[in-house]
């Protein structure tokens, strides 16, 4: 593990909020030419929560970082850091993490989004140990959320029926006891054509309702990237962490289809028994996906203490990434 002095960053406690308004598969057989059966089918997805004008990212990111922080017993002043992955932030700038910083009384520490899109919590996870095993943070707040249904064409049936709002969070401490044990980060922008929004600041922006904003993908050919890329990544975690398939005890990914997720837990040679699925009740939230899903995992008991954890995520750009933890 390197430097035996260095200080593991450890999950002390998870969050999360999700938006009241749930839009299940036979609501959008109302909207666009679509099936209950049809969606499943291919992405094991029933329902999916939207949010209402007031429920912004940062709104769900606040309410799931003060559930974590309650939960913990820390302080918000007590913070050193707050990294948020998002793709959907509140407005350009200051960052959705200053705004929550600000709600939640943090004023003062660092804080600042991370755009890695589906990837972005593990992405800020990672971000996080680094800080915290550099001995420059001792207590950090990382949050994923998304109000991705900002953006959906709900008049174009491949991907309206694939998105969620919601967000999760965990705190982090620095701790001697085992936690963040490995992660991995990658990107590669030569994908970006199969999986974007054309729609920026310097480029693309339309002075046209809803400014033109709408998310281009091409599902195949991001589902053959997606499988081959993360089983490769696996691969890299575990011998990062120096682990086998065999210890790990849960499987936590991206919920953004059954299908890759069956396929990763094949490459791990695990019973989908031991992977956290909440894609049929969320939908892909992109950054708030992996967050909100060992959230409820630790809600529901079936996580423990001591017990090892690979997280990972993959998402445009593309971006993919992982973290082996020790919960």
């Amino acid at each position: 593990m390197g430097d035996k002095t260095l200080k593991y960053a450890r999950i002390i406690a998870t969050g999360s909020a999700l938006p009241e308004r749930v839009v299940t598969n036979a609501d959008l057989e109302k909207l666009v030419e679509t099936s209950d059966e049809w969606i499943r089918t291919r992405t094991g997805i029933r329902e999916r929560r939207v949010s209402n004008a007031e429920e912004t990212t940062g709104e769900l990111g606040y309410r799931a970082a003060l559930q974590a922080l309650e939960r913990a017993g820390v302080k918000a002043s007590d913070l050193d850091l707050i990294v948020v992955g998002t793709t959907t932030p509140d407005i350009i700038f200051p960052s959705t993490a200053c705004l929550i910083q600000h709600r939640l009384g943090a004023n003062g520490c660092a804080a600042f989004d991370v755009n890695a899109a589906c990837s972005g919590f593990v992405y800020a996870l990672g971000v996080a140990d680094k800080f915290i095993r550099s001995g420059q943070t001792r207590k950090a707040l990382v949050i994923g959320a998304e109000t991705l249904t900002r953006m959906v064409d709900w008049n174009e049936r491949e991907t309206c029926v694939l998105f969620g709002d919601g967000a999760g969070a965990v705190v982090l401490e620095a701790s001697d006891e085992p936690g963040i044990l490995a992660t991995c980060m990658h990107a590669d922008g030569g994908y970006k054509d199969l999986l974007y929004n054309p729609v920026g600041v310097s480029a693309g922006f339309k002075d046209e309702p809803n400014h033109g904003v709408r998310i281009n993908m091409s599902g195949r050919e991001v589902f053959k990237v997606a499988v081959k890329t993360l089983d490769s990544l696996v691969g890299e975690t575990l011998a990062a962490a120096g682990m086998h398939e065999s210890d790990i005890d849960w499987l936590i990914p991206h919920q953004a289809n059954l299908r890759i997720i069956e396929a990763t837990a094949k490459r791990l040679k695990m019973s989908m028994d031991r992977v956290i699925v909440t894609v049929d009740k969320h939908a892909n939230t992109s950054s708030g996906s992996v967050p909100l899903a060992l959230d409820e995992a630790v809600c529901s008991g079936k996580v423990q203490r001591g017990q090892n954890l690979l997280l990972e995520a993959f998402g445009g750009g593309f971006t993919w990434a992982s973290a082996l933890l020790r919960y």
